[in-house]
């Protein structure tokens, strides 16, 4: 659920106009993402679904599910059928532009001071060399695909009855090569 002060801040036109005018991408218009991510939202609040059940539902992760409705992700038919019928108040035309265009897998800076944004971040960047260091010893040296990747968020219970946020990523592992020049199927670019 999105908290209010982000709804105000998406249906605020100065910001919208705000957050178009600091982008530089010349085909994508910030201002029509985010009308459009207002309106999913809004069909997904009036539809009474969590995105734990609208993922159910579409049959991707739940993070993937949100990732979709705000425009970070590119909608398949195969989804969009799913999508409209879980969401029927979600427009024809929304639909369509989820399908036909490609999303702009960026973020906004501002929204590493959003407090979960920025605790999550700081997670990272506190475990980063040791979660760098046992990818390596367990894969070899490579890294962690952002593209062949999963993201699920959920929750357990601890050992004292508090509630824990569980977040995995799953993602498939690229092994850096050695660049020899036999398996080069470019052209040189030297004369």
């Amino acid at each position: 659920m999105l908290s209010s002060a982000c709804r105000r801040f998406m249906s605020s036109p100065s910001s919208r106009a705000a957050s178009a005018s600091s982008r530089t991408y010349s085909s994508i218009s910030a201002t029509e993402i985010a009308e459009r991510t207002k309106r999913l939202l809004d069909a997904k609040e009036q539809s009474g679904l969590s995105y734990d059940e609208l993922a159910s539902k579409l049959g991707v992760t739940n993070t993937y599910t949100a990732q979709l409705l705000m425009g970070q992700a590119k909608l398949t038919q195969h989804t969009a059928n799913k999508l409209k019928e879980a969401l029927p108040t979600a427009s024809q035309a929304d639909i369509e532009a989820m399908l036909t265009t490609f999303p702009m897998r960026a973020f906004d800076d501002a929204i590493l001071k959003e407090p979960n944004v920025y605790r999550t971040y700081e997670a990272i960047t506190h475990y980063g060399e040791a979660i760098k260091s046992i990818i390596n010893e367990q894969c070899g040296d490579g890294i962690m695909s952002a593209i062949d990747f999963y993201c699920d968020v959920g929750t357990t219970t601890g050992k004292h009855g508090e509630k824990r946020v569980v977040i995995t990523f799953n993602g498939k592992f690229l092994p850096h090569i050695e660049q020899k020049m036999e398996d080069n199927s470019a052209k040189s670019p030297r004369d």
